[in-house]
């Protein structure tokens, strides 16, 4: 009887334990910037998948580190963004730079952008992708670019907004500390 008891306890143990809901991943909807493969690495030298931005909405842009003119537009815009926004909603968004030049922009070269502009890494992150990438992700962000002769590069300068699934709900070329009112709209329902 006492076997018969064990057995059946551990019959159960099993049973509930492969009965037990596994964690359900949900497929990212077709439209998703996500579905692209791609792995970055950060101004700390982190790797991570770039899928990994899933789940909050996300300002995405691209630069590089050598630019003198238009990317620190684009940190300004993005400042700006955060700026207009209530301390939680700020938590709720994240900041994606990708660099368009992957081979100067080292983990050394993205944080010392980081540090001077003082972007706070909570949620300001700066990636490298594999120069293979650069395109692929380009032009899933709709940015357009070329480089020049001189290591310069001619480039589409854009703040991308994502919805927590990489859906883009929004963009603006409208660049430096005055926000496009439309786009920060959009930025604002994405964080409500």
């Amino acid at each position: 009887m006492k076997r018969l008891l064990c057995s059946l306890a551990a019959f159960a143990l099993c049973a509930g334990v492969l009965a037990a809901p596994k964690p359900a991943t949900t497929p990212l909807p077709g439209e998703s910037v996500y579905r692209l493969s791609v792995t970055l690495t950060d101004q700390h030298g982190k790797r991570f998948d770039w899928s990994k931005r899933r789940g909050k909405p996300q300002l995405v842009s691209m630069f590089y580190t050598s630019c003198q003119y238009i990317c620190p537009l684009i940190v300004d815009s993005g400042k700006a963004v955060e700026k207009q926004l209530m301390p939680e909603e700020r938590e709720r968004l994240g900041i994606l730079l990708i660099s368009m030049d992957p081979a100067r922009d080292t983990p050394a070269a993205l944080m010392s952008v980081a540090t001077k502009r003082k972007l706070d890494p909570a949620r300001w992150t700066l990636a490298s992708p594999a120069q293979a990438d650069v395109r692929k992700i380009a032009g899933v962000l709709g940015i357009r670019y070329r480089a020049l002769a001189d290591g310069e590069f001619n480039h589409t300068s854009a703040l991308v907004l994502l919805d927590g699934e990489g859906r883009i709900l929004a963009r603006t070329e409208q660049m430096g500390a005055k926000v496009d009112p439309e786009f920060m709209a959009q930025v604002r329902r994405a964080v409500e």
